[in-house]
């Protein structure tokens, strides 16, 4: 951002926000969503300094005159931070579901690594609710399983921005768009020639037969132990009696 941008930054912080790199999986969440204060019940706890300046900054209602540079990068942080929580919220309405349907369908997310998907768009997801424990993750509706997003920027979101619940609902909401489960799998062959199941089945009653060696070594040691054990204690009683 330019030195001549100050007016801009106050006057459009979500577009800042949004056209800042590492930032296209989020879309923009309503003004009126952010204004109405129901939605955003109990996010306060989650941002214990400076909720009302970081919301202020937000709806571009902050009077910056007299804050000092290091309050302003606290209040930037709480800023992120609150939009992003605001965020997992607003996703799971029916306008937000939307926007993001749209990002969606443009496979600005990305699209599966898996190659029996044929370049599946991917949607982003939460491991966890709980901010600030798990990174967001990208997941794959035609094989349902999730990747590390390729970008760096991407992989260091937080997960709790999207929240757990947010691609299934999506889907829920808009079932036309949900892909047909693809049942191709990949199948090992050496030479052409698939592997027998025959091969499968040798491989587990060989480690069948590993794991019972192991444990009879360690009955036959244990067993060894507690005859030296009552040997000794033979011993000693002799002894005991012959001296008496």
């Amino acid at each position: 951002m330019s030195s001549g941008s100050d007016s801009e930054y106050a006057k459009y912080w979500i577009d800042w926000f949004l056209d800042t790199k590492g930032h296209e999986y989020f879309c923009e969440v309503d003004e009126e969503y952010i204004l109405d204060r129901f939605n955003l019940t109990g996010l306060s706890i989650e941002i214990p300094h400076y909720y009302l300046e970081a919301l202020d900054l937000i709806t571009d209602n902050l009077d910056e005159e007299g804050i000092e540079d290091s309050v302003r990068e606290q209040i930037e942080k709480a800023a992120r931070h609150l939009y992003g929580l605001i965020h997992a919220r607003f996703i799971l309405t029916s306008r937000g579901l939307m926007k993001m349907l749209d990002k969606y369908k443009r496979a600005e997310f990305g699209r599966c690594p898996r190659v029996l998907c044929n370049m599946q768009s991917l949607l982003p997801v939460g491991l966890s609710d709980i901010p600030m424990t798990k990174t967001v993750k990208l997941y794959c509706p035609r094989c349902e399983d999730i990747y590390n997003p390729k970008s760096s920027r991407h992989a260091a979101i937080d997960g709790a921005y999207f929240g757990t619940s947010f691609p299934h609902m999506l889907f829920q909401v808009h079932p036309n768009y949900l892909p047909s489960k693809n049942t191709e799998r990949y199948v090992p062959r050496i030479f052409g020639f698939k592997i027998h199941e025959i091969a499968k089945q040798h491989r587990w009653q060989d480690k069948a037969r590993q794991e019972f060696e192991t444990k009879r070594e360690l009955l036959m040691n244990d067993s060894t132990g507690r005859s030296e054990t009552i040997t000794n204690d033979q011993q000693n009683t002799n002894n005991t009696n012959n001296k008496s």
